[in-house]
């Protein structure tokens, strides 16, 4: 918001009326009448359409349980300065299908980015736009110019928990063997932070075919862009 001129308002939970009963009706009303734009992470999608709804403003999507559309946008920022189009690229995620890989999917179908998604039953997703889904990794990287992962335990996951997805997904890391699987000159991504050892090895996580810290940077870049399309700039 400073690089573009603008003045950013943070709002934190404890911060906002949402938080002591206000309608999120209401709060779109009011931060409408104060903002340019919205930008709100949250674990509800339902609570994000709701504020979209009501609000005279653009609403953006930076974080849900279910989609992480911003980061899919840097993701093909990086991917577009790498290979100079978009257009018949394959991208090939690996691990938890969460909502990065949803968003993927989504995002990549529209620039017209191939998508595979490896997962094993259970953390798959569910069909998606006509994303290619395979509980082999190596199915999914056959010709990918792009192998991504994320992280496979959250911060709220209980300890007995993350042992057993730890267990399921340790076939998905990233490593030298998966990455030389991929099309020659593929490059891996990852949404960070980062766990060395777990869903990527430290031996691509910071060696010469990743991108992984470009694509960090151009979480500023693409968000500015997005800002100023949909705030008219």
């Amino acid at each position: 918001m400073f690089e573009l001129g603008g003045h950013p308002l943070i709002l934190r939970p404890e911060e906002m009326q949402l938080s002591r009963g206000e309608s999120v009706r209401d709060t779109a009303y009011i931060l409408s009448r104060h903002v340019a734009a919205i930008g709100i992470r949250t674990g509800s999608d339902a609570l994000v359409a709701e504020l979209a709804e009501h609000a005279s403003v653009p609403v953006i999507n930076m974080l849900t349980a279910d989609h992480h559309p911003c980061q899919a946008l840097a993701d093909l920022q990086t991917m577009k300065e790498e290979f100079g189009h978009l257009e018949g690229l394959k991208l090939a995620y690996v691990g938890d299908g969460n909502n990065v890989a949803r968003s993927l999917a989504i995002v990549g179908a529209l620039a017209g980015v191939e998508v595979a998604v490896a997962a094993p039953e259970g953390f798959q997703l569910e069909p998606v736009a006509g994303a290619q889904l395979t509980d082999d990794p190596y199915v999914a990287v056959k010709g990918a110019n792009v192998v991504y992962t994320d992280v496979w335990v959250s911060m709220n996951d209980a300890p007995e928990t993350a042992q057993a997805r730890r267990l399921a997904l340790a076939p998905y890391r990233i490593d030298d063997a998966l990455l030389a699987a991929a099309a020659p000159g593929a490059i891996a991504l990852h949404c960070l932070p980062a766990h060395p050892g777990e869903e990527i090895t430290d031996a691509v996580l910071y060696g010469e075919r990743q991108r992984i810290w470009d694509q960090g940077e151009n979480r500023r870049h693409a968000q500015k862009a997005l800002l100023e399309l949909l705030t008219g700039g």
